[in-house]
Formats: C-alpha cells, structure tokens, sequence
C-alpha cells in the first residue's frame, strides 16, 4: 500500500499537510456502533495489506459478555478471523489524540472474499443494493440528538445536566434557546473543529428541549456515506465533552423527566436521472410515495429492537415528549410517527421519527430503508393522513424489548431484507441482554418492594 495516502479524502491529506503521520486506527462498528478495531503504526499500516478480527466482535452484548448461542451455531466453532479491508473514503483525523493519527473505516469479509453478513455497515450496503437493483437510490438525512452531562462515575446516581458557563446547571424546557447552546460554548466550539477536522459538514446546532440536550443536523446524501458520518459524530463529540470536564450521552432517555434522544431519519428516493420519485413531473406526490409511507406503516412495528435496540429506549416512548407511539403520518405535524416536513417537489422527503439515538446508525438506517423498500415493492396504500394531535391515537408500536423481539423474530419478509444471518444473531445478542438486565435489581425494587410485599 506504498500509494495509500494519495486515496485519502481531501481533509485528510489537508489534516495531514506539514507532519508526519503516527498511527493508524483500524476500525469496524460493532452491532451496538462501538468502534472496534487496532491501532498500528503508520509505516505498519504501510506495509500491512490486511488486518484481521475475530468474527466473536458481533456475539458480544453491550456489557461486553457473550451470547454463546449466536457463538456456537456451527459445530466445532473456533473463533475464525475476518478480513478488515481498509475503505480510504472513510480516512479522518483523530484531532483530540496527543499525535498525527487518522481513523479509516474498514470493510469486513471472510476468507473466501465474501461479506460478513453481520456486520452492520454490510447490512445497510445490503438494503442500499437492493434499491439500486430497482433503479433507485436512497438518500438519507439524519438528526442526531444527545445530552451534555455531569461526569457521572457512579452508576448508582443519577445523571445531572452539566454546569454551565453560568455556575448553573443546564435548565430543560429551553428549546431553541441561543443562550442555552452558549451555556456550554466550548463543547460546541470542539466539536465544530473536530468535525472541521474530519471533513464532516454540520448543516445546524440547535439546543432542543431537555437539560443540556443539543441536535445536530446533518446534509442529506448517501445512506452508507452518512452512517459513517454518525458513527464518527458519535466518537468526536464524547471526546469534545471530556475536554470540558463532562460526558457527552447518546442513551435514549438519560435523565428522568426529561425528553429522550431521537434520531429522526429524512428519506427521499431518487431514479436514475436524480429525479425524486417522490414528486411527479407537475410536482404532485406519486405513487412510489404513498407506497413507502404505507411500507412504513406496515413494517416498522418489526424493526422496533433496531430502532430502540435496549431496555432505557422504551422508556423514551412517552406520550407528548417529542417521541410518537403511533405509526400515522402526517404533513408537518411532530406528533405523528411518520412526519412529511415542509419542502418543495425536489425536496419532498418522508421523516422517520421513531427512532432512538442510542441505535447503531447503520443498522437504524437499513432498517428505515427496508421499510420504505418493502413499501415500494408491496405497492400499498397507506392510512388516510391524520389532522391535529396523532398522540391521541392508539399506540401502534410494541412497547418493551422482549415483544419487539417477538415481532422481529415473525418478521421473515424483513429477514429477507436485512439478511436472515444477521436477523438471527441480532435476536440471539438481544435476548442474552435482557437476560444480563434481568439479573439487576433497580432502586425501585428495592425502595417499593423490600418491605411491602
């Protein structure tokens, strides 16, 4: 790989100009968006035409145990490599390291060149075929919503908003509000540089309605360009808080009483000619968009465990706090699970806002697709839009993790989808989580059941 840095992308080469690189960071997501991988040194990573992981990185829980069933599928199972193929698209600096590295995105195969179906940036590749296959392309815009908290080493406490410039913890209820982003100034001053850094284009930062909770709005493109995006977004703005002495949080509901973190998900679908098929040639909606709002309807009760991939992302599912438990949809109205914002023919898109910013992006992402995609295929048509508050009308998603899993796992259209492998090890890793959580007795339980029953 004597030529690779003429690959890397232009904030790369730009991050690099006038230093001699140090290290390279080998890294895959993980079925939870974990960044895993090796770190090596330049003149190694020169020299090194593969790198290799074990294929056990994806049947592990987010506690770090493993699921021995998903593990132990074959007999005589030995923990094989993969393949890591370096993807120089992918190639960002890593601006809070006390040297001159860059992170690169690798692609995972096996042995025989093929790729591992379980790893979730393949599956969002996977869905994003399938649309090209029909002449289509996918393009995806998501929102990313999270808190800035106090350091919080001890689990038993609860998570308090961070203090700001003022000597005061951040205050909730304060959408919007200029002086609350400025508040933690600094964090944001970080996280704009790094993501200069990195050639990553925020298109807006806003403070949004719970205490510390900021959004960040990406521009709209390719769905496996904008999953990278996140993933990276997710890694450079906890190192932005760790500066400032406070924890930058991406669990869907971190602080009680408080609104929840969503990752609200903008699709559009454009033919082979870059026209929205969305709009007709007068600008009228079309079929093909009726047909993914029904795809939709029809099929996001089973994606759920993707979406809200952990016990706390149900506790985000409350009713009037931004987070709809419904799957009607409607034109500019937030209350509605499936949202069509303001927008002229070009721009006419479909708004996905069930999902939590806890979900892997790729997965969160091929899972929203595969719903639109299903939705084209089918050809359906969708409920009537609903007019005023869709929160008054009857909860249409599951509403903890085992169910969700129970309507994933019925799901065999989807599978076909998203890739009955990885459909099976997904359920497999999230059953052994509810299992681990299980284990734990809550302050709760304790507070209300010692004594009283």
């Amino acid at each position: 790989m004597a030529d690779w840095k003429d690959k890397l992308p232009e904030a790369a080469r730009a991050y690099l100009e006038g230093h001699r690189l140090d290290e390279v960071e080998c890294i895959i997501s993980d079925l939870p968006g974990i960044a895993r991988g090796k770190a090596m040194p330049a003149t190694k990573f020169a020299k090194t035409k593969h790198s290799y992981l074990p294929n056990s990185i994806f049947y592990q829980t987010i506690t770090g145990g493993y699921a021995d069933e998903a593990e132990n599928e074959e007999k005589g199972y030995t923990e094989p490599d993969m393949i890591l193929k370096p993807d120089f698209s992918t190639a960002a600096a890593a601006p809070w390291t006390g040297d001159w590295t860059l992170q690169i995105i690798h692609d995972l195969t096996n042995r025989e060149g093929k790729p591992i179906q379980v790893s979730p940036r393949n599956v969002l590749k996977r869905v994003v075929e399938l649309y090209r296959k029909k002449g289509w392309t996918p393009v995806v815009a998501p929102e990313l919503e999270f808190y800035l908290v106090a350091r919080n080493t001890d689990p038993t406490k609860p998570i308090e908003p961070p203090m700001g410039r003022t000597g005061r913890r951040a205050a909730g209820r304060q959408a919007y509000s200029m002086s609350a982003v400025d508040e933690y100034g600094p964090v944001i001053d970080d996280i704009y540089d790094f993501a200069e850094a990195q050639g990553l284009e925020i298109d807006g930062i806003t403070q949004e309605g719970g205490a510390g909770q900021v959004e960040i709005n990406l521009q709209h493109g390719d769905p496996v360009k904008l999953a990278d995006e996140v993933f990276y977004f997710k890694r450079l703005i906890r190192e932005a808080a760790l500066r400032h002495d406070c924890f930058a949080t991406f669990m869907a509901k971190p602080i009680e009483g408080e609104p929840g973190s969503a990752m609200h998900i903008h699709h559009s679908v454009l033919d082979q000619d870059g026209n929205n098929i969305f709009s007709g040639p007068q600008g009228g909606e079309t079929d093909a968009f009726f047909h993914f709002i029904a795809g939709m309807q029809d099929h996001l009760p089973s994606v759920i465990p993707l979406l809200a991939p952990y016990v706390n992302s149900f506790r985000r599912y409350v009713k009037d706090q931004s987070a709809p438990i419904n799957l009607e949809w409607a034109r500019d109205n937030r209350t509605a699970g499936i949202r069509i914002p303001l927008g002229g023919p070009k721009s006419r898109r479909v708004e996905n806002r069930l999902a939590g910013m806890d979900c892997n992006p790729y997965l969160g992402i091929a899972a929203s697709l595969a719903c639109g995609y299903l939705g084209l295929i089918e050809g359906k048509r969708p409920d009537a839009s609903v007019k005023g508050d869709a929160s008054e009308r009857e909860e249409a998603i599951p509403r903890d993790l085992h169910s969700a899993l129970e309507v994933f796992e019925a799901a065999t259209d989807m599978h076909e989808v998203l890739g009955p492998r990885f459909c099976r090890v997904y359920r497999i890793v999230k059953r052994a989580e509810i299992n681990e959580f299980l284990q734990v007795i809550s302050p709760w339980e304790r507070e209300h059941l010692l004594l009283n029953v």
